[in-house]
């Protein structure tokens, strides 16, 4: 039972960064209508930039920051230089170019940074025994950092301006363009948050474990079937459901193995597509 508890408090944070992930998945598809390919790519670049931002500021935390800012101006960048001149097109010519984007993305990273892995410098600092349980305390800070990111991207998109933006344009893009409000800020405003938001999950993944150019890719389909899982363009949803896929893996591992553990995520999100096509999260539409 202890082994258990312990495995299912390392799933809570694989799924935390799962949903951070998924979260930034879905925040594109909201608005923008189509599936980021690029969000894995983008976790690596942020976490790479904020490995060396580390070592030459000697503080974690700063790093971090760093690589929240540079992840915002990528996620710019590649709507500024890619996705607005496809506005308009469809959604299957954008998931394309976001994938040119992430290859574009991981061949700049390994130009610079080379193809072993890395990792952050972190103290050693012994865990902490609750009821026999042990309990990482740089966990509890990755758990932290999570929480502050999760608070300062839902009061942006309920308790802000921009955020009401936002939500206006996912709802109804023409209405919300006969109602003043400019597309063009709101999709910079959007890149620049989810590109922040998967620098900080390639931070805590990395700081988890090792960085590579890979890392992202790696976690880009179970960041897909979170947000597939949560119901698609559902922030909330997206969150609880990379929490659920991440707990269930790691749950699993004893079973069938490390290797195969992401398979889980597949089978979980293949019942729910059977039975709930819409997501855990999302209401059914009906058309008339």
């Amino acid at each position: 039972m202890t082994a258990f508890a312990e495995l299912f408090i390392g799933g809570l944070m694989s799924g935390i960064v799962v949903g951070l992930a998924a979260l930034a998945i879905t925040l594109v598809f909201g608005i923008a209508r189509f599936p980021n390919a690029a969000t894995g790519d983008a976790m690596t670049a942020g976490a790479y930039v904020a490995l060396s931002a580390s070592a030459v500021t000697g503080s974690t935390i700063i790093g971090g920051l760093i690589g929240a800012l540079a992840g915002a101006a990528l996620g710019v960048a590649a709507y500024a230089l890619v996705f607005r001149k496809l506005a308009g097109r469809s959604s299957v010519a954008n998931l394309l170019a976001s994938i040119g984007v992430a290859f574009g993305i991981r061949a700049v990273v390994g130009l610079n940074f080379g193809y072993q892995q890395q990792m952050f410098q972190l103290p050693l600092v012994r865990p902490w025994h609750v009821l026999g349980i042990r309990i990482q305390p740089n966990d509890l800070d990755l758990a932290v950092v999570a929480a502050i990111t999760l608070a300062a991207v839902f009061i942006i998109l309920y308790a802000t301006p921009v955020g009401r933006r936002m939500r206006a344009v996912a709802d109804d893009p023409g209405l919300a363009q006969v109602s003043g409000i400019s597309p063009s800020r709101v999709m910079v405003a959007l890149w620049a948050l989810a590109g922040s938001v998967s620098s900080i999950a390639g931070v805590m993944y990395g700081m988890k474990t090792v960085i590579t150019p890979e890392m992202g890719w790696n976690m880009l389909l179970p960041a897909f079937a979170a947000a597939i899982l949560g119901g698609i363009g559902h922030p909330i949803g997206a969150i609880c459901a990379g929490v659920l896929l991440g707990t269930l893996q790691e749950m699993a591992t004893p079973f069938v193995g490390f290797t195969y553990k992401i398979a889980i995520s597949f089978v979980v999100l293949l019942i729910v597509l059977l039975l709930r096509p819409q997501g855990l999260f999302s209401h059914a539409e009906g058309a008339r």
